[in-house]
């Protein structure tokens, strides 16, 4: 994946409209991969779905407490893109308590297969989801890969340490001190 361009798709979003009354004032608003990545240096992190107990308990959390050290290290955004659509991951976000992190709805799982991520996960009942990873991407291209071991389908572990926050982080530090 390292020096690869991420792949052009089109996200279906909902976003908060205020001229929308009711319980639910969003509309869909279409969003590419340009729009999320042209021009900018970005964390990217994917999962195999919201509301699930390692992205609900360390990954988005954690990604969420150091969004201000990641952008101490020249990180513009931090997007969390998962296979569910975008009433899951607004709904998800909203329990999280998410206010930085950004996430992108991949409700059809086309760019997570056009990423090579795509895996079954039958033996969970969750289908088509994404194999957990994350990556440095700068304007659009693949800087740095951090992809779980085991990548394969209906994994029986759910494997999570190299796309951690954690580890993201101090690859960016690590590499910062390389370039002084």
């Amino acid at each position: 994946m390292l020096g690869k361009k991420i792949p052009f798709v089109t996200f279906r979003t909902r976003v908060r409209d205020d001229s929308i009354d009711g319980p639910n004032p969003f509309r869909w608003e279409d969003k590419t991969s340009e729009d999320y990545f042209k021009g900018k240096r970005v964390v990217l992190f994917s999962l195999p779905g919201a509301f699930t107990p390692t992205c609900s308990t360390f990954q988005l959390p954690d990604f969420e407490k150091l969004y201000a050290d990641f952008q101490a290290e020249g990180v513009d955004e931090i997007y969390c893109v998962s296979v569910n659509d975008a009433f899951v991951m607004n709904a998800w976000a909203k329990a999280q308590g998410v206010n930085s992190v950004k996430v992108i709805p991949d409700g059809s799982g086309e760019f997570t297969r056009k990423m090579g991520m795509l895996v079954a996960k039958d033996n969970l009942g969750f289908g088509m989801r994404s194999w957990r990873y994350g990556a440095i991407v700068n304007d659009g291209v693949v800087e740095q890969w951090f992809e779980e071991e085991g990548f394969s389908d209906n994994c029986e572990s759910d494997p999570y340490g190299l796309s951690s926050p954690q580890n993201i982080l101090e690859s960016l530090r690590a590499d910062k001190v390389k370039a002084a």
